[in-house]
């Protein structure tokens, strides 16, 4: 008689379960990141931005403003969250934010980002 070999169903189901439970919380997690990475790279693009370069909070605000129209990511910060600083000629761009996301009940996971236009 030959040994048999392969998943049995209880083990394929263990392994389902795993898979679905890592599908569920990937899912959850990928619209922060996301947010974080538009925002980062409205940062980027507001720094080389010359009329933001040369003037001050409220023009950066005026353009803030309208990618907070277009990409509904950026809405996560507010303009309290953002820090304007001049290095030389370069203009750096940052923010501090926390977003919570709800698992199930009473658990959910808390990210802390910080965008930066200096990242790379």
């Amino acid at each position: 008689m030959k040994k048999q070999r392969g998943v049995s169903l209880s083990g394929l189901l263990m392994v389902l379960v795993v898979l679905a439970v890592c599908a569920l919380l990937g899912f959850k997690i990928f619209g922060p990141y996301k947010q974080f990475y538009t925002i980062q790279k409205v940062f980027k693009t507001l720094s080389v931005d010359p009329e933001v370069k040369s003037g001050g909070r409220r023009e950066f605000m005026n353009a803030w403003g309208k990618y907070a129209m277009t990409e509904g990511d950026v809405n996560v910060v507010s303009s309290d969250e953002i820090e304007l600083t001049k290095e030389g000629n370069d203009l750096l761009i940052t923010a501090s934010y926390s977003v919570r996301v709800p698992l199930f009940k009473n658990i959910s996971l808390l990210f802390d980002f910080t965008p930066s236009s200096a990242a790379k």
